[in-house]
């Protein structure tokens, strides 16, 4: 579970969440709503530990550990991933070494003496998920999400959901630079990520996305604050009535 208290931050001398209280149970999937600039993905990037941010009031838990205590890799380790708004292009950094990387990490987090797999072995492994999602081997020669289309560049954060399987799935606006068969096929891979072993939570202010993976409860979050939580009933309401 993460179980966020009291929650108050602010950059640059202005409050972005104040006074955020809000669970976020596993086996469950969320949905956080409301307008652009009301602390959705403030929240998300916070957990993740952006720089900019300093928080002056908090009990934020993950697992029952304490989420301050634990740098941005740690965070990752107790199984928290961040699928971004605008996935970043990191040139230097290839792909194939990359996934390699994170997915030998993700093994010592279970086993602490689990040996690196052989890049031969990765290679048989990580072919499955390829062929799965439709992504041509040669992108694994590239740098990371460099020169991607948006449709590409989510298959590769399916790509490393599959491969590390989180507990805590963070997706900020994943719909963002997609068409409408993209968005359809990345909906339904989701929906087929989507288990009893993970929770979802998805912030969004259109709700496509919501006919394809289904969730337990909506947050609403208004000037930087949780104001309401309801059932998936409300999507409906905000739907035919508007966010007003």
């Amino acid at each position: 579970m993460i179980k966020i208290k009291n929650l108050k931050v602010w950059v640059w001398e202005k409050v972005i969440l104040n006074w955020v209280n809000i669970e976020f149970e596993i086996w469950k999937n969320y949905c956080l709503l409301w307008k652009n600039g009301s602390g959705k993905s403030t929240l998300s990037s916070f957990l993740m530990w952006h720089p900019w941010y300093n928080y002056i009031e908090w009990s934020v838990e993950i697992d029952w550990k304490d989420l301050f205590s634990l740098w941005v890799e740690e965070r990752s380790a107790a199984w928290l991933f961040l699928s971004f708004q605008n996935v970043p292009e990191i040139t230097g950094i290839n792909l194939w070494e990359y996934l390699r990387i994170i997915y030998n990490i993700s093994l010592k987090n279970i086993n602490k003496d689990q040996k690196d797999i052989s890049p031969f072995i990765f290679k048989r492994h990580v072919k499955k998920y390829l062929d799965e999602l439709s992504i041509p081997e040669i992108f694994l020669d590239r740098d990371l999400n460099v020169g991607f289309s948006g449709w590409e560049k989510r298959k590769i954060e399916i790509l490393q959901m599959k491969l590390i399987w989180p507990k805590y799935i963070i997706l900020d606006e994943i719909d963002s630079w997609l068409d409408l068969d993209a968005f359809r096929a990345v909906a339904e891979m989701l929906k087929n990520l989507s288990s009893e072993n993970n929770t979802l939570i998805i912030i969004t202010h259109y709700f496509k996305i919501l006919e394809y993976v289904s969730v337990d409860k909506v947050y609403v979050m208004k000037d930087w604050k949780v104001e309401r939580e309801w059932w998936i009933d409300m999507i409906n309401e905000i739907m035919e009535k508007g966010f007003e």
